[in-house]
């Protein structure tokens, strides 16, 4: 992947952290033996930059020594490139993460048209590279992925003591899709005290498993404070753990998976499209809610996710009475692409 966005040209060196002679290397480097090393170009690529003892340190002595070098670290494992990195290069260096794909990109790819054809088996299988790309090997290579990701890599993590509970927490996770989590609770159905749960989650959103959502409240009285929803950044993985492929019209958990979707891919669109705002979803003591709630220069817009086009949808009377100024609008499979282009 590295080499497909970074194209090999004369003006570029590149060095796989994964070689030993490399990983030495670096263990003795000096500005000026890198700086003959490296002769006149002007891009140095240090791919698996996460497999080098003291990769930030090593990257901020180049920097500082070698200001005119574009210096690029990329690493298959974000959590550990970032614990190595981040605290040397503060304010020397710019961060790009990379999501599976995104609804957006499809569409450049192939059109709004097919893409939108093509959502039911989106909600089923997400957007990972290598699913997308194996179209009839979608669940093989889904178990792949989360055999060697999510139940090795995470699971190899120092801070993770008890591995094999991870597992349970990811499913329990997932079949709480779209709806309120209680550490509490998950620690109870997995074994774990609420603070272990918290640790795990942190670092599952580290490692781009999943993402949180907290409540939106303006101090009202009757407004939860203190919830949380869990969202995955791909429906694919979310799948996978529960062993579920069913077609959505056969599910139990089709809206579900449209909020996933829809959230999931959101934060992408935001991201990619460099919007910064602050995101929620609201939720009422008496149980009213909206999926979805954004704020950006002051103006909020609330969003209701509805998978089923006939369903009817009430927008909350506290809400718009709460907050008279804020826009809501539904979303469902007929306008989604205006939420997510």
């Amino acid at each position: 992947m590295s080499r497909k966005l970074f194209p090999k040209n004369d003006n570029t060196l590149w060095l796989n952290g994964d070689e030993l002679d490399i990983q030495n290397l670096f263990e003795t480097i000096s500005a000026d033996r890198f700086k003959a090393i490296i002769g006149n170009k002007t891009i140095v690529i240090i791919d698996e930059a996460q497999r080098i003892h003291d990769i930030g340190l090593r990257l901020k002595l180049i920097k500082d020594s070698l200001p005119d070098i574009q210096l690029i670290a990329t690493g298959s494992s974000s959590f550990e490139l970032a614990n190595r990195v981040n605290e040397p290069l503060t304010g020397r260096k710019w961060e790009y993460l990379m999501y599976p794909l995104s609804f957006s990109e499809m569409v450049k790819h192939h059109g709004l048209l097919e893409e939108k054809r093509l959502m039911p088996h989106r909600l089923l299988y997400g957007y990972y590279p290598e699913v997308v790309n194996q179209q009839g090997n979608e669940k093989e290579v889904l178990k792949q992925l989360s055999d060697s990701y999510l139940y090795k890599d995470v699971r190899m993590l120092d801070a993770v003591k008890k591995p094999e509970k991870i597992v349970k927490l990811l499913q329990a996770l997932a079949l709480q899709l779209g709806s309120q989590v209680s550490y509490n609770e998950l620690g109870n159905l997995c074994g774990l005290d609420s603070k272990t749960v918290e640790k795990y989650i942190q670092l599952l959103e580290k490692t781009f498993v999943v993402f949180k959502l907290s409540s939106f409240s303006r101090n009202v009285r009757n407004e939860l404070k203190n919830s949380k929803k869990i969202y995955f950044y791909d429906n694919g993985i979310r799948n996978a753990l529960i062993a579920n492929f069913n077609q959505v019209e056969n599910r139990t958990d089709a809206g579900a998976l449209w909020e996933n979707f829809l959230v999931s891919e959101r934060i992408k669109h935001l991201a990619y499209n460099q919007k910064w705002v602050n995101n929620w979803f609201w939720r009422t003591k008496d149980q009213k809610e909206l999926d979805y709630i954004e704020e950006a220069d002051g103006q909020i817009n609330a969003y209701e996710f509805k998978w089923n086009t006939k369903a009817k949808a009430k927008i909350p009377k506290q809400f718009t009475t709460y907050y008279p100024n804020a826009k809501v609008e539904i979303i469902n499979p007929s306008n989604f692409d205006t939420f997510l282009l």
